[in-house]
């Protein structure tokens, strides 16, 4: 009988620490929340490899268990989830995957028309004016400083920025969402905003750009970013590196590593990693709502100012070197996503105006924007 006994006792307790014995309706919100996150990414497309990591990263934080020292959960010292998430709460993923962008990153667009650094620059305008907005909704400057960079659309500067002045979840969350809603939130808005005429305005084929000038592009884009901005060493030193390993040619083996197997592999761990930080006690809160309202904000305000600003430029240039409006939306930094839904929606409107190499102008300017403004955030704030 005490063996009975003893395995009923045993049973029962191992009952108590089932998911279905401790899940809460937070859980399972979270948990239909990460599953509409894989079926974005599986059925309609949507960027699969950031949204099927955080997606199932969702799913796995949200799995309910009764704390009793395993170390298992995110938020338990030593976990191996909790290892994983230590690259997003301290700000070093970021820097890796911006070695990555640049080891991947041809900036022959902005080289031979260096007037897009301008609607780059002009995209960022979101990141300001979401600030604003967010200390008038009632934020601490660090915590505003951390959802305005949502506007750049760029998640690993976002998780940089928020990891040292003001860890929040929800900011990785929200950053990488509307990297991926890019196709759905920026169409709308360049039709509202351009004529057809202006639509269907076509640009010049940009200059052949010498190998000297690329390997030289890095070295003197991290002088005069880094000395005005020290602050954003980190993100624009490994970005100008990954991409002098590419262009010097002579590195061929490590920007290849970099711009593959490396950049996979944080990828896999951030998304993972960001996706399991959405557990139900610490994510749904009232904030959690305002930063998604704010992010989205500060993603339209962004998209509009590159718009707007190339609309206003091109009353100063002759008609024969006018740019094509739909190209600022580019500004912002999801690379190449936003790139293709200037050439998606100008070939829309005309069937053979390619502006896929012209947007990559602006595109990957709004990289460097994006990384500018936050070591400007991070040096005004700190």
């Amino acid at each position: 009988m005490e063996v009975f006994d003893f395995i009923g006792t045993k049973l029962s307790d191992f009952l108590t620490y089932t998911g279905f014995a401790n899940a809460e309706m937070g859980n399972w919100i979270m948990i239909l929340v990460g599953a509409f996150f894989l079926w974005l990414a599986i059925k309609k497309d949507f960027e699969p490899l950031l949204l099927i990591p955080i997606g199932l990263g969702i799913i796995l934080g949200n799995i309910p268990f009764k704390a009793v020292g395993l170390e298992v959960g995110l938020y338990e010292d030593n976990s191996v989830l909790n290892i994983f998430y230590q690259g997003v709460k301290t700000g070093w993923y970021p820097p890796l995957v911006f070695l990555g962008i640049g080891a991947m990153t041809d900036f022959s667009a902005l080289i031979a028309n260096p007037k897009l650094l301008l609607v780059g620059a002009a995209a960022q305008f979101g990141i300001f004016g979401a600030y604003m907005i967010a200390l008038a909704l009632g934020f601490e400057p660090n915590q505003a400083a951390g959802i305005a960079i949502i506007g750049g659309a760029d998640g690993p500067t976002a998780i940089f920025l928020s990891s040292k002045l003001s860890p929040m979840g929800a900011i990785a969350v929200c950053a990488y969402s509307y990297m991926a809603l890019v196709p759905v939130i920026q169409p709308p808005l360049m039709r509202l905003l351009t004529t057809k005429k202006e639509r269907v305005i076509r640009m010049k084929p940009a200059r052949q750009v010498s190998q000297t000038e690329k390997i030289i592009f890095p070295i003197v884009g991290l002088l005069l970013t880094t000395f005005i901005v020290p602050s954003g060493l980190p993100l624009l030193g490994m970005l100008f590196f990954g991409n002098l390993l590419k262009e010097s040619t002579k590195t061929t083996r490590l920007a290849k590593t970099a711009g593959s197997a490396l950049n996979d592999v944080i990828v896999m761990l951030l998304g993972l990693t960001v996706g399991c930080s959405t557990q139900a006690s610490e994510f749904l809160t009232m904030d959690t709502i305002k930063i998604f309202f704010l992010g989205a904000l500060a993603f339209i305000i962004a998209t509009a100012s590159g718009v707007l600003f190339v609309k206003f430029f091109n009353l100063f240039l002759p008609k024969h070197k006018k740019i094509n409006p739909l190209i600022g939306n580019a500004g912002v930094s999801a690379v190449p996503m936003a790139a293709r839904i200037s050439q998606n929606l100008g070939l829309e409107y005309d069937s053979k105006n390619y502006l896929l190499m012209h947007a990559m102008g602006p595109n990957v300017a709004g990289v460097i924007g994006s990384a500018v403004a936050a070591g400007v955030l991070l040096g005004f704030l700190s």
